[in-house]
């Protein structure tokens, strides 16, 4: 039987919102992920650096910037052992300078991800999934990476309707 995990990244704290700063105790990537456990039949894991980003939204945006300018693969908390039982891997992110956050680099390089499907989801205020399909597909060759869904973090809470029908689309509902 096909497994699926969600492996995520998300960050709470402080967040921008449509133009505003705002604190956040769970991470608008997060709330889309709850949304969809209670869509699918599926395991989760939280990609968890070990030296988080800076709780203030200005200072995270420049350590992300400098993780991507120097191609950083920052260390992680924890690793599942394995995703050999699973067929499908829906990777979900925030949008962090037109790509992956450089921990979901180091998620994806960890695995060998030959003949599974990957759907990524991506959380942004704008700037859509930007290049990061691209560079899920450098970071994990021999996936099949799959069309990504383009979430509004201010609107995540309510994101049901538009994650029901891509995991539909994708074979999963």
């Amino acid at each position: 039987m096909a497994r699926t995990l969600i492996a995520f990244f998300s960050r709470a704290d402080e967040n921008y919102f449509g133009g505003a700063m705002r604190y956040v105790k769970v991470g608008n990537t997060e709330i889309v992920c709850n949304l969809m456990k209670d869509m699918i039949d599926t395991d989760t894991f939280k990609i968890e650096m070990k030296n988080p980003y800076s709780p203030v939204y200005n200072t995270c945006i420049e350590e992300a910037k400098q993780h991507l300018r120097e191609k950083a693969r920052p260390e992680l908390l924890s690793c599942p052992d394995s995703i050999d039982g699973y067929d499908t891997v829906i990777l979900a992110y925030p949008n962090y300078w037109g790509t992956i956050p450089m921990a979901v680099a180091t998620f994806l390089e960890s695995y060998d991800f030959t003949g599974k499907t990957i759907l990524p989801l991506c959380t942004n205020e704008g700037s859509g999934m930007g290049g990061s399909e691209r560079t899920i597909k450098q970071c994990a060759p021999g996936a099949d990476v799959r069309k990504g869904l383009p979430v509004t973090g201010s609107n995540a809470a309510n994101s049901g309707d538009s994650v029901k029908r891509w995991l539909k689309a994708n074979g999963l509902s």
